[in-house]
């Protein structure tokens, strides 16, 4: 067994294990052990990738128990491309977290530790019931973190944001249940040699169970209808943890790829593609609300947290029509938007911090310290969002544009996404020209100073825009292998039918 998958796992436990045990060590140690920490983990995810490019899968089955019974991980490359999106995303957003957004809470760090855990643990497992699990560990370091600094504020959209969850939580147990009361089994690849021979009764129970994890991981990706708790949970969140946040929507998107293109794709006999014809539709819909959102958002972080639903809109367009170029597309889109919006939300925290009394609000006020850097660095985030060239949201738009060119399909998602960018572009004007240019007599009393972590930090999400366009050509292969890998789950399957050996599958 290649014991490299464990590793995103262990290393965030680890951590956040002794970050629990240190609550009361000086301030300095705690973040020197989490920065260290999140570094060991981006390293551990780099040599994932580069392990996965080959194609092949590796499995890691703890207490050497053989596919479908025990709990199993499965690397390939969706799974090692989201691990080094988190582990990159995290490092900033923790940098920019020990400039002072830390302070005030003992477990900030072990939460957010904790917080990565759950996600990796997403990303790799090979069963269903593990994903539940992974989705519980998110829930409650989530909820830990979103209440992070205290308030009403806070408070209120936290709730919402517990109470629609713990539903989700239950509908996903409910789902599980009904689909292994048929097939006996939880594990992915095992359901998806499984659901083809179902029939009758049986296929209605799994249909059925399998419709509603569609539910449950719609929720977890803010598809409309069940989107409108993210704008006031994300704006009213510290800047770091909204950011990393930006990354928990991905989750749903992540299950709605791995669930739906293994268990119940093509070659799921009757149940193929099951609730695919819903989701084009909705994913549209999704991104004209997010838009309309964002043009009537009232502060900076609110405007972020509508891109946030902008982008599962995009994202979910082309998935739903299933095809490899457009899943392709949506992968390299899932990197560029995931770190744009992170970025942007530690953006609009340091615009808050430097405005006085205004923070982020979309208000006229005096002129604020720093507006050249905190301008420029709001543009960047801001044309990258939008889709605007020459940086990376354009080229990923442009991609998800080419993937479909035509029928119907076609006239609806062109028409969508380039009106939609259109307006975004109208949005984060408006919200530009007010914050930075349009001022008032007056000055600021005691603004923040820019420390040189929050600089750093956001100023690196910045510049991935411009990585991303530098490294287009190597990252649009690595997506496409992986897309094709997605669509053909035939060596997938192989796990079950080959013993593990010592080595890699």
């Amino acid at each position: 067994m290649n014991h490299w998958l464990t590793a995103p796992i262990l290393i965030p436990l680890l951590g956040g294990i002794l970050q629990v045990f240190m609550g009361y060590a000086p301030i300095s140690l705690r973040r020197t052990l989490a920065i260290a920490t999140t570094v060991l983990l981006l390293v551990s995810t780099i040599i994932l990738v580069v392990l996965a490019s080959d194609d092949s899968y590796r499995l890691y089955a703890f207490g050497n128990w053989q596919p479908p019974f025990g709990i199993v991980l499965v690397l390939d490359r969706l799974s090692a491309l989201m691990l080094v999106l988190t582990a990159i995303l995290a490092i900033f957003c923790h940098i920019f977290a020990i400039g002072g957004t830390d302070e005030g809470n003992r477990q900030f760090h072990g939460l957010f530790l904790f917080q990565l855990m759950g996600l990796n643990i997403a990303f790799l497992t090979g069963d269903l019931f593990n994903l539940f699990v992974a989705f519980e560990v998110l829930l409650i370091a989530s909820y830990g973190l979103l209440m992070h600094g205290g308030g009403r504020a806070r408070s209120v959209p936290g709730l919402h944001y517990v109470v629609l969850n713990l539903a989700g939580s239950a509908v996903f147990l409910i789902s599980v249940g009904m689909i292994y009361s048929v097939t006996g089994t939880l594990n992915m690849a095992d359901l998806a040699l499984k659901i083809p021979e179902l029939a009758g009764e049986n296929m209605s129970i799994v249909k059925a169970g399998g419709m509603m994890l569609l539910v449950v991981f719609a929720l977890k990706a803010a598809l409309i209808p069940l989107c409108f708790w993210l704008p006031k949970a994300y704006a009213n969140a510290t800047a770091p943890v909204a950011a990393l946040f930006a990354v928990m929507t991905k989750v749903g998107i992540y299950a709605i790829l791995r669930v739906y293109l293994l268990v119940f794709g093509d070659d799921a006999g009757a149940l193929a593609n099951l609730g695919m014809d819903w989701l084009f539709p909705l994913a549209l819909i999704t991104l004209t609300m997010g838009v309309i959102g964002a043009l009537g958002a009232d502060n900076l972080k609110t405007l972020v947290a509508w891109q946030v639903i902008i982008s599962v809109g995009t994202l979910l367009a082309p998935i739903a029509l299933g095809s490899a170029a457009g899943i392709s597309a949506a992968l390299f889109y899932l990197l560029s938007s995931t770190w744009t919006v992170g970025g942007l939300f530690l953006v609009a925290e340091m615009v808050a911090n430097q405005r006085g009394s205004a923070k982020d609000k979309i208000v006229t006020a005096p002129r604020m310290r720093n507006r050249t850097f905190l301008s420029v660095l709001f543009l960047v985030g801001a044309v990258a969002a939008a889709g605007l060239p020459p940086l990376s949201g354009f080229f990923a738009k442009l991609l998800i544009l080419q993937s479909v060119l035509s029928g119907s399909e076609m006239a609806w998602l062109w028409s969508v996404v380039l009106i939609g960018s259109f307006f975004t572009v109208i949005a984060y004007s408006r919200a530009g020209s007010i914050v930075f240019w349009r001022t008032v007599d007056g000055h600021i009393e005691e603004p923040k100073p820019l420390g040189g972590n929050v600089s750093v930090a956001a100023g690196a999400l910045a510049g991935l825009s411009v990585v991303l366009v530098a490294l287009a050509g190597p990252i649009s292969e690595f997506t496409d292998a992986t897309a094709a890998q997605l669509l053909n789950p035939g060596d997938y399957l192989e796990i079950l039918k080959t013993p593990m050996v010592e080595g890699d599958k």
